[in-house]
């Protein structure tokens, strides 16, 4: 296991005091090691799971040559340029083999999934047809051989994998496990995540209000994107500004989860303890990001014993937590996870406003992102950008993000927006 300066020498351009928000997730990149524990659950109990290892399909799907729709199957050789006529010779069903022969200037009348008996290889769609009785004229041009059938194993192969190690588990994914007659899935153990927010003015719901002090809604902010991660969720609530209370948080955090999150606490020169204790404890580094909200961040390990987990120590403001959660501390999570962590999907829009921007760092603009008259995408902030504003948050459906060399956006120009669809 690398140490914080280990990793750091990796990196060209690490400078702790401006470090470029793009250098932060290739630093988180190796700092974090995905998860070995497995287990195997059942389907139900397995949306938002992460693959432990690829899933092999036992069978052929689908396990036969069937009709794609209801309609009537022929020899498609026999087509030309005048009508077909064809006699038909009864129907077959879905769940069923057809158990007589097809002959030549024969038809079968087929329903949607029923397997497609031997010599016929093209569906005439019921619509398409004129029916006389047991004869069926087709006229030219409908269809061509091999319409409408689906061949065994075109969605998959027995022996081949249907699903890769690394894959979060959707809906989808329940649904083709299912269909392979598979009753469970090996998946990674879920990760276990402590959290607490820090310092003397946070007050816990129920606590008379006081002088100075705010209520503490980091701690439901993180909570909600922790539960949307699918992780394993350890609320420890609020802990003071003391260093005898933050050590035993520490340890208890580091001997129960795989990861510790922190709110408050790091930013430079600080009077408070946090940062001291996590010096204390393990092997921190303490950043300011170039970056808008969220300048001050720490990163790390902490030991308790034999038992290590990453830290990840975030800014107090609302809105700075949120934002560092989602540029680096969510893709960090699904490392550990053992997912595999592709770059956010950014919108491209067209600014309806202009922003101002100073180059050398980037800025996370809370914005909404609306499709325009003439079906363009339009983004435009929230107004209030302070990091202490949550309800700016709340009106946004997602971040503006304004790259690191990018100067001031005028009305028009292409932005980049992070759709918080699902996330958050």
């Amino acid at each position: 296991m690398k140490t914080i300066e280990q990793i750091a020498a990796e990196l060209q351009g690490y400078d702790p005091q401006a470090l470029a928000a793009e250098r932060v997730n290739a630093f988180l990149a190796r700092l974090v090691e995905p998860i070995n524990d497995t287990e195997d659950v059942g389907i139900f109990e397995a949306l938002g799971r992460v693959l432990a290892e690829d899933v092999v399909s036992p069978i052929s799907v689908p396990p036969h040559d069937n009709s794609a729709m209801d309609g009537f199957a022929f020899d498609g050789a026999a087509l030309g340029s005048s009508p077909l006529v064809l006699r038909c010779q009864g129907t077959a069903f879905a769940g069923k083999a057809w158990a007589h022969p097809v002959g030549a200037g024969e038809c079968l009348k087929i329903m949607t999934g029923a397997i497609m008996p031997a010599g016929l290889d093209t569906v005439v769609p019921i619509e398409f047809v004129r029916v006389d009785g047991d004869t069926v004229t087709i006229p030219p041009g409908v269809v061509k051989p091999g319409d409408n059938r689906r061949f065994m194993g075109e969605d998959l192969m027995a022996g081949q994998p249907a699903l890769r190690r690394g894959q979060v588990l959707g809906p989808a994914a329940l649904g083709l496990v299912a269909s392979l007659g598979l009753p469970t899935v090996r998946v990674r153990r879920r990760a276990r995540v402590a959290y607490f927010s820090t310092g003397d003015e946070i007050l816990s719901l129920g606590e008379a209000p006081r002088e100075g002090a705010v209520y503490d809604s980091n701690r439901y902010t993180v909570f909600g994107l922790l539960t949307r991660l699918g992780v394993e969720v350890i609320d420890m609530g609020v802990v003071p500004d003391q260093p005898a209370r933050l050590e035993a948080a520490f340890r208890e955090a580091a001997a129960r989860a795989d990861a510790v999150i922190t709110s408050g606490g790091v930013s430079m020169g600080e009077a408070d303890h946090t940062k001291a204790m996590m010096k204390q404890l393990g092997d921190v580094a303490f950043w300011r990001i170039a970056m808008r909200p969220g300048r001050p961040m720490a990163v790390g390990r902490i030991n308790e014993g034999a038992q290590s987990a990453v830290l990840f120590g975030l800014p107090g403001n609302p809105v700075a937590v949120m934002v560092t959660f989602l540029a680096f501390v969510r893709p960090a999570l699904q490392r550990l996870m053992g997912a595999d962590v592709a770059p956010p999907v950014l919108l491209q829009a067209r600014s309806g406003e202009a922003m101002r921007k100073k180059p050398g760092r980037t800025e996370y603009q809370r914005g909404t992102v609306e499709r325009a008259a003439d079906g363009t995408l339009v983004a435009r902030t929230t107004g209030n950008q302070g990091s202490g504003v949550l309800s700016s948050m709340v009106q946004a459906n997602g971040l503006i993000v304004l790259r690191h060399d990018q100067g001031n956006v005028a009305v028009g120009d292409t932005v980049e927006v992070m759709v918080f669809d699902g996330v958050i």
